[in-house]
């Protein structure tokens, strides 16, 4: 046999014995040492684990509405589930079944919303309706909080399953329009976690591979390696089966299993017979391997995987809850403590103060970015050079004319206007400055944008960093963010002051002691007889290239040959000396920024936090300091509690891993 039958354990050829009252002595051994187990699993479940992130091991049964799947669970539970019309499963049904054949009578208790509720097998089904209408509300919706039903009696197999709603496309009256992606989204978290067992109940009946159940178990198990297939009604579509459970069409890896469920009146102990019966005399059903049929046999193999999906997990699940344990107590001791009086509140807070500082030091002043490493805007320095060369690029592409056109006209037309009386080979001051106040009126809006821009980012650095270190005391963040805010305004309006004190300066004055002003100079000038040679031998090219200027064309000048000489040395001097005004207009800049910006982080920060809160007129916000934050004392309280959890967690699972150290390993 193919498919299916080559992941499932082989027994020998011979009627399936029902169910019986006390197990067989191997069975008896097998549960008595997974027992321990599945109860510590079971304790996991029931302290809630798995909102900590933490997946159990689990059996998830699902299937098509109307595929037998409670049916299933009755026959291994020995018990009445509710029946009828529609969804009967509202909400996931964790259903515990314990071996207990020292019991008089069956012990079976719903657990749910915190309390326990007895009940019996006559009225289970009610107690199930009932809690059901209380959790989900009355009527036919869902809800995805789980309900616990325990059931401790004789015979049953020792496994715990969760019982999902049946899958509906179509809503019938009194349930939602979205009822199919309720159910899926359910599901779905339930069978995603690779811890989880799917037990997909499909009915003879139909063809497996337009089953949702099968199409969803696909979606997060494609190989089929954690799904076992469970076929019901063999009785009544028993043509193909077969072929149908051999050829495995659907990727089924743990195997199928092919049941009859109780019909009518039958007990279940009845049942078992007849099912026994059916599979042994059945001319097509009793030609399925023996080792594959019956609902004990799928009692069997549900206990032995389980058993191996527990043993498989729970080391993991150990380093988890530990680790998730270590996470949550460190996270706790980082957060601040209670402050019960005004000089804990100042302590507290000089020492975010200080830890504020240092980082400031080290992304503004430093340049160190271990504290950022995936942050490029916190970057800083890095950040702020290159907002200097973006500064100095667009003070040199404002500042550039087109040489090839209008060469030395504007020079020509303020010497004509600078012209006075006296020697006729001295260039006149006047005209100098002249053109150098029209450059740097041309130039003049971009140092206040650049001073906007930078100080915008060193305040949302600042901000930053204050946020961060203040964050376990949210009372203090607004005067914090409100005093850095005032202090950076200050700060640019300094700085924007004295960038514009120095356009000015440069407007005013024209000096260098820069030698590379007459270097720059004489390199040009030594260009001039060149020049001069284009100017008056019309018969030559008047495009000409001239180094630091670039291409210029001369046939405009050739007709104004008088000042010639003098508007060529005016412009070589004001190209010389311009590349002296930017230079200096950017390094300014650059100095007076790292000299703010230390003063900003050692001294000017503290000073205005400091006067914000606890100055004469300040905010009161040490003060309030004392009344812890309601989103910190959430926090505190839902670290406090995961803690309580995870520490009954280790516990726990201490106590199996003991026990697995005395009697060996589980894995059979």
């Amino acid at each position: 046999m193919g498919g299916g039958r080559a992941l499932v354990c082989s027994e020998p050829e011979s009627e399936p014995e029902p169910l019986s009252a006390h197990a067989p002595p191997l069975a008896a051994s097998y549960n008595d040492r997974i027992r321990p187990l599945l109860d510590a699993i079971d304790r996991l479940r029931n302290l809630q684990v798995m909102k900590e992130g933490i997946q159990l091991p689990t059996i998830v049964v699902v299937g098509d509405q109307s595929s037998g799947k409670s049916s299933v669970l009755e026959s291994l539970a020995g018990i009445n589930l509710p029946r009828g019309q529609g969804i009967c499963t509202r909400v996931p049904l964790i259903m515990r079944l314990q071996d207990n054949p020292d019991t008089d009578r069956p012990e079976l208790y719903l657990e749910f919303h915190g309390k326990v509720v007895p009940t019996d097998e006559d009225h289970v089904s009610e107690a199930i309706n009932a809690a059901t209408d209380e959790m989900a509300g009355p009527g036919k919706g869902i809800l995805n909080a789980p309900l616990t039903l325990v059931v401790k009696k004789d015979g049953v197999p020792d496994l715990t399953m969760v019982d999902l709603p049946g899958i509906t496309r179509v809503p019938v009256h009194g349930q939602p329009e979205n009822i199919y992606e309720q159910i899926s989204e359910m599901i779905m978290e339930y069978i995603r976690p690779e811890e989880s067992i799917i037990l997909n109940v499909l009915s003879a009946t139909v063809d497996f591979s337009t089953c949702e159940s099968i199409r969803m178990s696909q979606m997060v198990d494609k190989t089929g390696r954690r799904t076992l297939a469970v076929v019901t009604k063999a009785d009544k579509a028993p043509e193909g089966l077969l072929e149908k459970v051999t050829a495995d069409d659907v990727n089924i890896g743990l195997g199928y299993v092919c049941v009859r469920n109780r019909i009518g009146d039958e007990s279940y102990e009845e049942a078992r017979l007849e099912e026994a019966k059916l599979f042994h005399t059945h001319p097509l059903l009793c030609k399925i391997d023996k080792s594959i049929v019956s609902v004990p046999v799928l009692a069997q193999k549900l206990t032995q995987i389980q058993a191996t999906i527990m043993a498989k997990c729970l080391p993991e699940i150990v380093k988890k809850i530990n680790d998730k344990l270590n996470a949550n107590v460190a996270e706790l001791k980082r957060m601040p403590k209670n402050l019960s009086s005004v000089a804990e509140a100042m302590t507290a807070f000089m020492q975010i103060l200080g830890s504020a500082k240092e980082s400031l030091r080290k992304v503004l002043v430093r340049g160190e970015f271990d504290e950022y490493p995936e942050e490029k805007n916190m970057h800083c320095t890095a950040r702020l050079v290159e907002m200097l060369h973006q500064y100095s690029d667009e003070l040199q592409n404002c500042a550039e004319n087109d040489p090839r056109t209008n060469f030395l006209l504007e020079e020509l037309e303020v010497l004509e206007e600078a012209k006075g009386i006296g020697l006729p080979n001295f260039l006149p001051r006047t005209a100098f400055l002249t053109i150098l106040q029209g450059k740097v009126k041309g130039i003049s809006s971009k140092p206040p944008s650049f001073v906007a821009r930078v100080w915008d980012y060193i305040e949302g650095v600042v901000i930053r960093v204050l946020m961060q270190h203040s964050e376990n005391y949210p009372q203090l963040q607004s005067s914090t963010r409100r005093a850095a805010s005032n202090l950076i305004n200050k700060m640019k309006e300094k700085a924007m002051d004295r960038m514009m004190e120095s356009v000015e300066m440069e407007k005013l004055a024209d000096y260098t002691c820069n030698p590379e002003y007459l270097l720059e100079w004489n390199k040009l000038m030594s260009q001039q007889n060149t020049f001069m040679d284009a100017i008056e031998h019309v018969s030559k090219p008047s495009n000409i290239v001239l180094q630091g200027i670039g291409e210029v064309d001369v046939a405009d000048l050739r007709y104004h040959k008088q000042q010639i000489q003098e508007a060529f040395d005016l412009k070589m001097r004001i190209t010389a000396y311009w590349k002296i005004v930017l230079r200096r207009l950017v390094d300014s800049m650059a100095l007076h920024l790292l000299f703010s910006v230390q003063n900003l982080v050692n001294n000017d920060m503290e000073t205005e936090i400091v006067g914000e809160l606890i100055g004469p007129n300040g905010s009161g916000g040490i003060e309030r300091m004392l009344e812890e934050a309601p989103s910190v004392a959430a926090k505190r309280d839902k670290l406090n509690r995961s803690i309580k959890l995870l520490r009954e967690s280790v516990a726990v699972v201490a106590k199996i891993m003991d026990r697995i150290a005395t009697d060996g390993d589980y894995d059979d």
